[in-house]
């Protein structure tokens, strides 16, 4: 067990991606981490030390925008550009469902908390809900005045955030299906929104950089970040990590306000980061085609000892807890510049990439005849063993 005197870490790298990762999740056990790419594929990587395979699905006909596993971990969720949703079974056959009723790109999916509905987020301009277990839509959500770039269910499913190029956050009631409250990201499209796990606040990124964390019990804005393209909130949610556009992923300490770490190791953009279900382990996603792992220093005391032991106590009293906090107003939060920097430059934590197995059926011959086409594509799977191509096994 880490001792909180040690810096997040990476733990992990995993290659395969052809294109810029653009979306991860890990699954509710933590023992897979799925992630989305601009070469349209779905890849689910193992996380146990020994493992020796990764599986590349492939099925979509352009861009995959988002991916969400069921809270069983049964099934898998990806969105795509191709206007499609596709609900995935993580087994050997590849198989999937393709769930329709989009007429534009689709920007985002994500699971109810029970796991028998799913969200979407389309340029459309609409947010729209699909019953899992009957694969058909159910009902759409339609006030955006310009196209969707994410949806969430709140913990106890009886409300919808959205956010989209219209700059502004949306809350639905799910069971009359108004939306009942509206906050303005401003500065720009909004094109990320998630609640705390507690539900009592969400918080949107914009295509600015910034990242805004709302009271939905005041609806106060309680707290500004600049610098961010994506986060995700720890399950405590007394932190946030969010990526940047210059390769650094940030570790926020929201009770305080400040910025913990900057963590180095991708090469360009970081467009998508994930806390595991547990807390102790987040994985970001970048335009280098990887997806880093780097386990926390979070899960291992209470905050107030992480605070004792970095010797930056700013008042005798703990602080309250961000479920807790009354504005007094908004207040913008900037990276300081004592900040840690972990890893500047991040040596291979594997001896070799994983074995790659292809499956799922390619869109109107998208991967396998594309490749058929291209002798340069053909000679390299040859020199590469560890790729292994299949429509079904």
């Amino acid at each position: 067990m880490a001792s909180v005197m040690e810096d997040p870490a990476l733990e992990r790298h995993f290659k395969g991606h052809k294109d810029a990762v653009t979306c991860a999740d890990f699954s509710p056990n933590g023992k897979q981490l799925a992630s989305g790419s601009l070469d349209r594929s779905l890849m689910l990587w193992s996380l146990a030390p020994e493992a020796c395979r990764a599986f590349r699905y492939v099925g979509h006909g352009d861009v995959v925008t988002g991916v969400q596993f069921s809270p069983s971990g049964h099934l898998v969720a990806t969105s795509s550009k191709d206007r499609t949703v596709r609900l995935w079974t993580p087994s050997m056959r590849g198989e999937s469902t393709v769930f329709r009723a989009h007429t534009a790109a689709v920007r985002s999916v994500s699971f109810s908390p029970d796991g028998r509905r799913l969200v979407t987020a389309s340029d459309d301009k609409s947010v729209k809900v699909w019953s899992v277990g009957r694969r058909r839509f159910v009902f759409s959500l339609s006030q955006h005045t310009n196209w969707v770039r994410c949806a969430r269910f709140s913990p106890d499913g009886r409300l919808i955030a959205s956010c989209g190029d219209d700059g502004t956050v949306r809350l639905w009631d799910t069971t009359s299906k108004h939306c009942v409250n509206c906050f303005s990201h401003s500065g720009g499209p909004a094109t990320f929104v998630s609640f705390t796990s507690s539900g009592s606040c969400i918080a949107s990124s914009g295509a600015d950089g910034s990242v805004k964390i709302w009271d939905l019990r005041t609806n106060q804005l309680l707290q500004h970040y600049t610098g961010i393209n994506s986060f995700s909130f720890h399950p405590s949610n007394d932190f946030l990590v969010g990526g940047s556009s210059d390769g650094a992923v940030q570790l926020l300490d929201l009770l305080e306000g400040r910025l913990l770490y900057t963590l180095h190791g991708h090469q360009g953009s970081v467009n998508s980061v994930v806390f595991s279900r547990a807390g102790d382990l987040f994985a970001s996603g970048g335009a280098d085609c990887q997806v880093l792992m780097w386990r926390t220093n979070l899960d291992t005391r209470s905050y107030r000892d992480v605070l004792q032991q970095h010797g930056r106590r700013s008042a005798p009293d703990p602080p309250p807890h961000l479920t807790d906090i009354h504005p007094r107003g908004p207040h913008l939060h900037r990276p300081q510049p004592a900040v840690i920097q972990v890893s500047p430059t991040v040596a291979d934590t594997q001896s070799a990439d994983p074995h790659v197995v292809e499956l799922g059926q390619p869109v109107h011959g998208a991967t396998v005849s594309g490749m058929l086409r291209n002798p340069s594509v053909m000679l390299r799977n040859r020199k590469n063993p560890s790729l292994t191509i299949c429509d079904e096994l």
